[in-house]
């Protein structure tokens, strides 16, 4: 491993992978990206439903998707290896006046940035994905871009390319303190030896703020557990009612949420009482709580069983939102942390903006919706609802959702 770079990123997920290709695109290669496991992307990278959408109720959040589906879908071209992206859509289910008004906010926000999002009613949002029960629907939204792309393809294929453009990927490598003095980086300590640096990119996720305590900046991420149910087919599988394709619906009013996966479906559904923790444990006594409402909305679950779960972090920030830039108050630290639940679907776009502002350039991207100093100003820009349950999120938008 290097004793000396110009740059150490800390984490080797969908985050660091990302800032680290776009550095190496920029010429920027005597870097080290560090990642305590022996794998990249097995944190919450790896543990994420994988999905992508224009869909949100904030200016900043939808420039960051339009960027980032823009890279996904030309990825082989732009990056030199294949992923799986499958643009089958993200549709809404909206059950009260209230969700209605709220997305129609939203949907005209999103069409005057250039996205092309759909009105429907429950008959139309019944023959877009078959099986579904839209009982109460009183609306719903469609765009056909978004979809679903597998997170350790898009995570190795941008560490691949960054290894090739010369930059270190030190793998099974636990960083333990940051160096700084006089209010500037000097180094990192690791558990494989010492890096001298002025540069340290903290894209931990939901260790992000034991990173930043590291070198006494506090990066206000708390983690939350969510979990990810496969429900296998049953042995008639041709009678089951379920799409055929991978569509993402999602309940807005519940945040129950599905998809196809392989032969089965994927589903989960938000805890409202959830409070952090690092624990990624799955919690079976919360299953019968989803199945209570996933069957109103996808009656094929009745006859399914569970072939396997799992959980995974959000990185949350007070106004799920994220926060993108330089640290306060310690120069050369950068942060990329707390996307609330979108972190894998904004790291293109993200990635590519920390490493236009490392390398001095203009990252062509107003900044201050993610500037942590907005949390030093006093109250946080109001909850977007683009990501976590919480009793005290608002329903200005799109809430909390893969």
């Amino acid at each position: 491993m290097k004793r000396i770079a110009d740059v150490v990123i800390v984490g080797g997920g969908c985050m660091g992978a990302s800032v680290a290709y776009h550095l190496a695109r920029l010429g920027v290669t005597d870097v080290v990206l560090v990642e305590r496991e022996q794998m990249l992307g097995t944190g919450s990278t790896g543990r994420n439903a994988g999905g992508v959408r224009h869909q949100f109720s904030n200016e900043a959040n939808i420039r960051l998707s339009i960027e980032s589906v823009a890279l996904l879908e030309r990825f082989s071209d732009d990056v030199g290896h294949t992923i799986d992206f499958h643009q089958d859509g993200y549709l809404f289910l909206l059950s009260d006046g209230a969700s209605v008004e709220t997305f129609r906010r939203n949907v005209a926000l999103q069409r005057s940035l250039g996205v092309d999002v759909q009105w429907l009613d429950a008959i139309d949002a019944e023959r877009l994905a078959p099986g579904l029960a839209a009982d109460g629907i009183a609306g719903a939204t469609f765009c056909a871009r978004d979809g679903l792309a597998y997170p350790n393809s898009v995570t190795m294929g941008l560490a691949k390319a960054a290894q090739a453009a010369g930059i270190e990927v030190a793998r099974g490598t636990e960083v333990t303190a940051i160096r700084a003095d006089s209010g500037r980086i000097v180094g990192v300590d690791t558990t494989r030896g010492a890096i001298e640096t002025r540069t340290v990119v903290n894209a931990a996720g939901p260790y992000a703020r034991l990173i930043g305590r590291m070198a006494d900046v506090d990066v206000p991420v708390q983690p939350y557990r969510r979990h990810i149910f496969i429900a296998a087919a049953p042995a008639d599988a041709h009678t089951w009612r379920v799409p055929a394709s991978r569509i993402m619906v999602i309940d807005f009013d519940t945040t129950f949420y599905f998809h196809r996966e392989g032969a089965g479906v994927l589903f989960g559904m938000g805890d409202r009482d959830e409070t952090p923790t690092f624990d990624t444990t799955v919690q079976w006594d919360f299953l019968p709580q989803v199945i209570d409402v996933a069957v109103q909305r996808l009656p094929a679950l009745v006859d399914a069983s569970i072939s396997h779960a799992w959980a995974g972090l959000y990185e949350v920030t007070p106004d799920a939102n994220p926060i993108i830039g330089p640290a306060a108050g310690v120069d050369g630290l950068f942060l990329i942390n707390g996307f609330s639940g979108h972190g894998f679907q904004h790291a293109p776009a993200a990635g590519r903006i920390l490493a236009d502002g490392i390398a001095g350039r203009d990252p062509r991207f107003d900044l201050t919706p993610f500037d942590i100093r907005r949390f030093a100003a006093g109250a946080p820009s109001g909850p977007s609802t683009d990501s976590r349950p919480s009793k005290s999120t608002s329903r200005d938008g799109e809430r909390y959702f893969v």
